[in-house]
């Protein structure tokens, strides 16, 4: 993939982002205990550019996905969009970012109403909005229809009767109906066959160059993030643990976490397979998190001081960003 035509100055900015979810000690303990779904996420997403998010399952990737759009409130932290602080925003101006600011869900199949046709589910966003009415709202979702691969013809069916793939392209059809400049793509490829993958994949490359589309691609397949993304952050127990452009990342992964990944990724070529990385136990509960560094119970190369300091995310060349003691961010 090309690199992106963006602006210097960001369109989605998170500072400190932090999520809790309390949870009660137990039957007879008054201590309230937390889930730190997030914990201090800093990020910036470019216009016209995608930023990728990995990591294991639970590791906070679609909750900050969901804070950032405000469909869940942040416990801490700052969300701006365009300059707009979303979290400040009243709800009668929250609504209005909205059609800035849609999500394309991982599911096709229960993300979509089975007892609404394809051409209502489109238009519920241009509607809401005011944005269409009668024929002009039918020709608006047609074309719509067509720019995601499907036809005039399918306006009146039900979603039970289109493929994985095909429901998709109609979660994204309605994703864009209201002219969106920032998507949420939660793990939208996860649930279709590998081929039908690369199809959605590209009509979502086609159609950011087409309006200059930002993503947050969210998924736990790094070679799905390899082709989609422009930068690509690593997620650990709440926490961004090394993020890079794209090339970097993948040529020169710093964090352990990373590098263990990367391991784990099945290479067709066997002269660039590497030794598979195994990471010790199982990941930490959010609900308990180890001190310091959350990752040093699992790392093959924790020093004392892994156990208990926090390690900051910091940056280093060529926008190359690393939370690790051992293993900081380059130099150069």
């Amino acid at each position: 993939m090309s690199a992106p035509t963006t602006s210097e100055t960001p369109l989605v900015v998170a500072r400190g982002l932090s999520k809790l979810y309390p949870v009660a000690g137990g039957l007879f303990s008054r201590e309230t205990l937390a889930v730190r779904a997030l914990v201090g996420v800093d990020l910036e997403i470019r216009a016209g550019e995608t930023l990728g998010v990995v990591g294991e399952s639970g590791c906070g990737k679609s909750t900050l996905g969901r804070c950032l759009l405000r469909l869940i409130e942040p416990s801490a932290g700052e969300v701006r969009f365009d300059g707009q602080n979303v979290l400040a925003l009243a709800p009668a101006e929250l609504r209005r970012l909205r059609r800035s600011m849609q999500i394309i869900f991982q599911d096709p199949y229960a993300s979509l109403n089975p007892r609404m046709r394809v051409g209502p589910i489109v238009a519920e966003g241009i509607e809401v909005h005011g944005l269409a009415r009668g024929a002009e709202k039918r020709q608006r979702v047609e074309e719509l229809l067509s720019k995601v691969g499907l036809g005039p013809e399918h306006y009146d069916r039900y979603p039970h009767e289109f493929s994985g793939g095909q429901r998709q392209r109609i979660g994204i059809a309605r994703a864009l109906a209201v002219g969106p400049r920032f998507i949420v793509a939660d793990e939208p490829v996860s649930a279709l066959d590998l081929s039908i993958q690369a199809q959605v994949l590209n009509l979502m490359t086609d159609l950011q160059e087409q309006m200059g589309l930002a993503y947050l691609f969210i998924s736990h397949d790094l070679r799905v993030v390899e082709h989609i993304s422009h930068r690509v952050a690593v997620m650990y127990l709440g926490r961004i643990v090394e993020q890079a452009p794209r090339e970097r990342l993948y040529a020169n992964p710093r964090h352990p976490y990373t590098r263990a990944l990367l391991s784990a990724v099945p290479v067709v070529d066997p002269r660039r397979r590497s030794e598979r990385i195994t990471l010790a136990g199982d990941v930490p509960s959010p609900l308990t998190p180890p001190s310091g560094c959350a990752f040093h119970p699992r790392c093959a190369y924790a020093e004392p001081r892994c156990k208990t300091e926090t390690p900051p995310l910091v940056a280093g060349a060529g926008e190359h960003a690393v939370a690790c003691h051992v293993f900081p961010a380059p130099a150069e």
